[in-house]
């Protein structure tokens, strides 16, 4: 899992390959069911992306911060490099776009489209579980219970009888949080958590809102007051991302350290529980009619022959 660092010159197209694999990154973690961890994982980078992400301490910022010192200089470069910033900022800038692309599809869809865009997403959380759970044993009775426990949270978040401590700020801020620790857990996607916190279709209105009222404002055409909004909700979640690489993210990782098959299992069982979450978008639109029922389903078979052929092109998901 170690990544040795060493001092690197930045090269322009060494900076356009990281950019390359935050768009593949972003992409996969915008959609649920797939995840940018796995993405990481197929094209070789996980490894750097973990030390670069551990490397993210309060005392490694406090050293660059502390550069203007002269003779703190030489700390400060040091904890730039062992923070690897030439890998993690173009790789954000990648994984940004691509969220900010795939939201505003999202955004559309899910006003014009519902039933293909949650039935699409349906099939390919349900092809995820399968595909992860065929790679994990059960040797034992607490490996059932490990996976079971994970289906059974996620079925009761999604059904509202679980919910997160607060609501608006606060559950965008810990949604945020939540959602970017995922990132780097093969297999599980960002999204995915969003979607199983009810956010996902609000908080790609609200990015979508927010680059708009942003682009109208640069051209002379918006207001600062169209720009602070949803701009206040972008802020909030990047807030609570920050806070989740930094803590959530370690705590998994010692999760896995730790008793690796046991949580990888809870983790793949969250992703089975939230299979029904994308269904409760077209329920809020749409009757359950047979004919609804039936057109979700072949949406949902899409999804999943999509998902089964992206595992079959990388030669098989490991969830790590």
């Amino acid at each position: 899992m170690g990544y040795n660092l060493e001092e690197r010159a930045v090269d322009r197209l060494e900076l356009l390959r990281v950019y390359a694999y935050g768009l593949c990154m972003g992409t996969a973690d915008a959609l649920p069911g797939v995840s940018g961890g796995t993405v990481a994982l197929l094209l070789g980078f996980y490894g750097r992306l973990i030390a670069a992400i551990t490397a993210l301490t309060p005392a490694r910022v406090v050293d660059v911060c502390r550069g203007y010192d002269p003779a703190r200089r030489k700390r400060a470069r040091e904890a730039l490099l062992e923070m690897d910033l030439q890998f993690l900022l173009p790789l954000g800038v990648g994984m940004v776009t691509a969220v900010a692309l795939i939201a505003g599809a999202v955004s559309a869809l899910a006003e014009s489209k519902p039933i293909a865009l949650f039935g699409f997403f349906t099939g390919l959380i349900a092809a995820s579980a399968v595909v992860l759970f065929r790679s994990l044993p059960f040797p034992s009775l607490k490996h059932a219970l490990a996976a079971s426990a994970g289906t059974v949270l996620a079925l009761l978040v999604a059904s509202g009888v679980v919910e997160l401590p607060g609501s608006g700020a606060l559950l965008i801020f810990l949604s945020g949080a939540l959602a970017i620790s995922a990132m780097i857990l093969p297999g599980i996607s960002g999204a995915l958590i969003l979607i199983l916190l009810g956010q996902y279709v609000f908080l790609s209105d609200q990015l979508t809102a927010f680059l708009g009222s942003l682009g109208a404002l640069v051209s002379g055409n918006g207001t600062l007051e169209g720009v602070i909004g949803p701009g206040t909700t972008v802020v909030l979640f990047v807030a609570g991302g920050f806070l989740g690489l930094v803590t959530i993210a370690r705590i998994v990782r010692r999760a896995l350290d730790y008793r690796r098959e046991l949580t990888l299992l809870f983790l793949v069982g969250l992703i089975a529980g939230s299979i029904p979450a994308p269904l409760h978008n077209i329920g809020e639109v749409y009757a359950w009619t047979t004919d609804i029922a039936l057109l979700t389903g072949a949406w949902a078979i899409v999804g999943a022959v999509a998902l089964f052929g992206l595992d079959a092109l990388a030669g098989g998901f490991d969830p790590e």
